[in-house]
């Protein structure tokens, strides 16, 4: 199965509430292009996953409408910035006990994003996001471990 972890586009300067902050235009643009690589891709996901922050959920807005999909968006608090990778590893492990799921797409923040690629692969250092990139990892639900086998950001694809 495929695990996409993918950062907010671009953020507006911190204001009174880092949970508040909207995107930038270049954010916007930034979302708009990693969306339409998506699409490219045919990716077809089972669910959305989108942090609770503005910024986030924009970012996860754009793709889901990009790719037809905006039903399977869903809130999830725990990955917020400042969130656990190993409770949301857990969470992931749990929902595959559940369902099988072919396609999960997470739309969060750094540190996170970071943390939950290091969580979710074997021998793989937390790596820096620009904005709006995204990992795909490769995982398996029986050994509850993946593989890096992509990283992709708005400077890298044409």
């Amino acid at each position: 199965m495929q695990i996409l972890i993918m950062r907010h586009g671009h953020a507006e300067p911190f204001g009174q509430s880092d949970a508040m902050r909207e995107l930038s235009r270049q954010g916007q643009i930034e979302a708009e292009k990693m969306a339409e690589f998506l699409r490219s891709q045919e990716q077809i996901f089972d669910v959305i996953y989108q942090s609770p922050y503005v910024r986030a959920q924009q970012t996860a807005d754009i793709v889901a409408k990009t790719l037809g999909q905006e039903s399977k968006l869903q809130t999830l608090d725990l990955i917020t910035p400042l969130g656990d990778a190993k409770d949301v590893h857990d969470y992931i492990d749990g929902i595959l006990a559940e369902r099988a799921l072919d396609n999960i797409l997470f739309v969060c923040h750094m540190p996170i994003v970071s943390y939950l690629v290091e969580t979710l692969t074997a021998g793989v250092n937390s790596p820096i996001f620009q904005t709006a990139a995204i990992a795909q990892i490769e995982y398996n639900p029986s050994s509850c471990s993946g593989e890096l086998i992509a990283m992709n950001a708005p400077l890298s694809i044409s």
